[in-house]
């Protein structure tokens, strides 16, 4: 008994005891966000929808992300990423991928607008993921185009460029330019983080800075480039070449001229 007290008492015993604690409450904590997350997502589908999905993917995807979309060697598995992702991907026609590469491009949409909430209900059924945002929060009217844009700066520019026009990466990949981009693929990217892009779940950026974020690119777009052609928006780099090449090229020819008007 002595001894069982003495271990009771021991300086360790209360940091175990904090620790202990600390991983239950956050087990607890996150098991019922994924509950409560994955409720919401399947809220906005019929189980026709998710029916329907499964024979869609059976058929289009399953080749390369396998039977329950549990991954292979040729694809990764989709357990998990949510309404959102399928949304994204399928919806701007990365998905079905065309051929392998350093990431998916962008081609055609392979799938009607019904095709691909029903593909995006069964992966939802799979795992809680991000859902795919309601109408209200993509409403750039109602965003912050000055907050969005120092937003956009901070997190996106050095991928994206300032002006969004996209920029190189290494390996081939490339972050892609934004421009028409739809308000609710631009969310979606967001905070599944597709390619190479990191995840900005909610905790990083609030659903109204990601609403703020897309008010600025929607600004810019519309604004268009206020100076003339933009040559990229690669800023001094592309202006500073096309001086020197305009410039040289102009001297060089009124030395011709010249030369030739002596002689």
């Amino acid at each position: 008994m002595k001894a069982l007290s003495q271990r009771r008492r021991h300086p360790l015993a209360a940091i175990a005891l904090l620790l202990m604690a600390l991983l239950m409450v956050g087990a607890i904590y996150s098991a019922a966000s994924s509950a409560n997350q994955a409720q919401a997502q399947t809220e906005s589908f019929s189980a026709n929808d998710a029916e329907e999905g499964e024979k869609l993917f059976a058929a289009n995807c399953a080749s390369c992300h396998g039977l329950g979309a549990s991954g292979s060697s040729a694809g990764p598995s989709l357990v998990g990423v949510g309404a959102a992702s399928v949304d994204f991907q399928v919806g701007s026609g990365r998905m079905p991928l065309q051929m392998d590469g350093p990431q998916a491009q962008v081609k055609p949409v392979q799938f009607t607008e019904e095709q691909t909430r029903q593909l995006a209900a069964y992966v939802a059924t799979l795992g809680a993921g991000p859902a795919i945002p309601d109408e209200e929060i993509l409403d750039a009217s109602e965003g912050d185009p000055a907050n969005g844009g120092e937003l956009f700066r901070v997190n996106c520019a050095m991928c994206h460029n300032a002006a969004a026009a996209g920029g190189a990466l290494t390996r081939g990949k490339f972050a892609p330019s934004l421009e028409g981009s739809s308000e609710k693929h631009i969310y979606e990217a967001m905070v599944t983080g597709p390619q190479n892009m990191p995840v900005f779940n909610d905790a990083n950026i609030s659903p109204e800075d990601k609403r703020d974020v897309i008010a600025f690119l929607k600004t810019i777009e519309e604004q268009g480039s206020p100076g003339g052609a933009d040559l990229g928006s690669l800023g001094p780099v592309s202006e500073g070449l096309f001086i020197w090449v305009a410039g040289l090229g102009v001297v060089i020819a009124f030395t011709v001229w010249l030369t030739s008007r002596s002689s």
